[in-house]
């Protein structure tokens, strides 16, 4: 990879905190959102500027501050790190819209500061997309916990009061008990965090480390970066729909899970390196921790009524098949893992989004009061549909190809235990998606728990879901920019 030196990256993570006094000091509703758009436009604008050098094969690298020796506040934009940018500020375009049409049918109160702290948390997001080293990760990792804590307490309520602090304990509590420390260690033994494609250990000569203490390093950071979800560090995601939809959207497809999916997926293949931990034979032992997660959350998801929560332990368990993909340690297998980051974040935003607008237009948030919602809001049920599909991984949708790689990755490592439980949880993911879709449409006419009069949420709510949707289906015939980029990432063919 041929380095550039560069100011735009630094430029992209600082443009939406540059509106945050704009939209403080702005009165009037339509000129705050105007710049919260003028901000994610611009933002996606700045990442889009820099993929054409990033897939002809250059890093752009800006370096802000030298801290330690191996260990300066910088930027790289790199395939990895613009694939997730791609993701997350293109998103951030569709939930800002979504926001509108459901704030304010809902009157929600302190609107201002919940578009404060969208911005915030997305200058954090891509600053974890470019990090250039460990250090710089978990600075932008840790601002995004802080950012996110108003955004989950939005109501400030006792039971949002209660969430956030569980929300704040697993988060921060994780990062700063488990993640940190590691960090530390990591430099000790080889004075330096930048990433490297061989892993920091190969760069700085292999120093002699037992295996014993590079199983400890990899499992507190995988649990340090507790935004992943993976059991037992996933309690505050379920805890954490107490916040409003759009910020369950952020949280969950956007930004606050993909990061730590993410930055799992970092530490594995450019902080240890994949030939380390193919020697060590670790890549197995995260895999069950992984393969342990999807098959749990997903049987946990069953048994839920509420909309929100069913969407909620689907992510703990989607998040997994990304780390899954890191641990199978193959080039496929990384291929499927990271463009799961990806064809997930469209296919379940697509759903929380759809969870918003039933709230809006029915006050409806239970499985079971969706008994023939769909002859009134056809358009939402279909995006639904759409989106479930996504997270099953059928055919026309782009789930179906990250889903596709990731089985070609057991196959390739051989690790036909993972096949089982891949295709296992992809039947669990229909048995609890594929009913609300049934109940909503197919449901007899006596048993409508409808209105007439009910009908479709505001077209602000509406025409983001069927965009996403139409993303998802997209994916599955023009995924080629986000397989391109995994390829480019892991080195592989």
């Amino acid at each position: 990879m041929e380095p550039v030196t560069c100011i735009t990256p630094l430029l992209a993570v600082l443009v939406s905190l540059a509106v945050v006094p704009a939209i403080l000091s702005s009165r009037n509703a339509n000129v705050r959102e105007g710049w919260t758009f003028a901000a994610a436009l611009a933002k996606f604008g700045l990442v889009l500027s820099m993929l054409p050098a990033v897939l002809d094969g250059k890093e752009l690298v800006c370096t802000v501050a030298q801290v330690l020796p191996g260990a300066a506040l910088a930027f790289k934009v790199d395939a990895m790190g613009m694939l997730f940018a791609l993701v997350s500020s293109s998103l951030w375009i569709v939930t800002s819209a979504f926001s509108i049409g459901y704030m304010r049918p809902l009157k929600e109160h302190s609107q201002t500061r919940y578009f404060v702290f969208f911005a915030v948390a997305l200058s954090a997001t891509i600053g974890v997309a470019f990090a250039a080293n460990l250090f710089t990760l978990y600075l932008f990792y840790e601002i995004l916990s802080f950012a996110t804590y108003p955004l989950v307490t939005h109501h400030q309520d006792q039971e949002a009061r209660v969430s956030g602090r569980k929300y704040l304990f697993y988060i921060v509590g994780a990062s700063i008990g488990l993640a940190l420390p590691a960090m530390l260690v990591i430099y000790d033994l080889t004075g330096t965090l930048e990433f490297s494609r061989q892993g920091v250990f190969a760069a700085a000569g292999n120093p002699a480390v037992s295996v014993t203490a590079v199983t400890v390093l990899l499992f507190m950071l995988v649990f340090g970066f507790a935004k992943a979800g993976i059991m037992p560090m996933h309690s505050w995601l379920p805890a954490a729909m107490v916040a409003p939809t759009p910020v369950s959207a952020l949280l969950h497809a956007v930004a606050v899970v993909k990061v730590g999916a993410f930055s799992i997926f970092r530490v594995v293949t450019y902080v240890f390196g994949v030939e380390m931990l193919k020697t060590l034979h670790l890549g197995t032992v995260l895999g069950v921790v992984a393969s342990v997660t999807i098959i749990t959350a997903s049987l946990i998801a069953l048994s839920q009524d509420g909309l929100k929560r069913r969407l909620a332990f689907s992510t703990i368990g989607q998040l997994s098949y990304i780390v899954l993909g890191a641990a199978l340690l193959t080039p496929k297998g990384l291929v499927g893992g990271l463009t799961h980051i990806a064809m997930h974040a469209f296919g379940k935003i697509t759903l929380f989004m759809c969870a918003g607008a039933i709230f809006v237009a029915t006050g409806k948030t239970l499985v079971s009061q969706l008994h023939g919602i769909g002859r009134r809001m056809p358009v939402t049920m279909f995006a639904f549909f759409i989106g479930s599909l996504s997270i099953i991984g059928i055919p026309i949708t782009g789930g179906f190809f990250s889903k596709w790689y990731l089985l070609q990755g057991t196959l390739e490592s051989g690790q036909w235990g993972f096949l089982v439980v891949l295709l296992g949880s992809s039947l669990l993911n229909a048995a609890y998606f594929l009913p609300i879709t049934y109940r909503a449409f197919f449901c007899p006419p006596e048993r409508c728990q409808f209105e007439p009069g009910v009908q479709e949420a505001p077209m602000w709510c509406v025409v983001p879901l069927f965009f996403t949707a139409l993303v998802s289906v997209s994916l599955f015939f023009y995924p080629d920019l986000f397989r391109n980029l995994a390829q480019m990432a892991v080195g592989a063919p």
